[in-house]
């Protein structure tokens, strides 16, 4: 399983968020929620959805199943105008990112556990401290086997310096 790297331009999102841990995953419940409402965003761009996770600094250096994190459900817009009641907005920030094309449900981890045990290991990058999320274009089918994501994985180079604040 080939990366693509790449830059991703800075993307405005609106939908709903929900903290909550791996061992206590409620994403199912969060997308229930923002499918129901989804049509009430009036200026979004394209029709892929954004399933994003914000971790705190520390989350994979002490990665727990019990740590908690935001989790997003939400799509691209022109811009923050028309929020509808009860959204939020998330500016994503451009950035490096490594891109790997899952195929299968979307339960299946083997991506996941390939991007972190095996391909980030063995590559010039680490995680970045930015957003991590799935692209959900026309081909996602959920938990369908031929359903297909995209997995973006914020990252930057290993050797890169630290910078001299004075």
């Amino acid at each position: 399983m080939n990366a693509s790297i790449k830059l991703l331009p800075e993307k405005k999102l609106v939908g709903l968020s929900r903290r909550m841990s791996l061992a206590d995953n409620k994403t199912g419940e969060l997308w229930k929620n923002f499918m129901r409402r989804h049509r009430e965003v009036q200026n979004r761009i394209g029709n892929a959805y954004y399933s994003m996770q914000v971790y705190d600094d520390a989350y994979f250096e002490n990665f727990n199943p019990d740590n908690a994190f935001e989790k997003w459900a939400t799509v691209e817009v022109a811009d923050f105008s028309l929020v509808p009641d009860g959204m939020k907005t998330h500016l994503l920030e451009s950035g490096l990112y490594a891109v790997f094309l899952h195929k299968g449900s979307s339960t299946d981890n083997s991506t996941f556990q390939y991007i972190y045990g095996t391909w980030l290991p063995n590559s010039p990058y680490v995680v970045a401290n930015r957003p991590h999320f799935e692209l959900l274009g026309e081909k996602y089918q959920n938990e369908d086997p031929n359903s297909e994501e995209a997995i973006w994985i914020p990252i930057k180079p290993r050797d890169m310096p630290a910078l001299a604040l004075d």
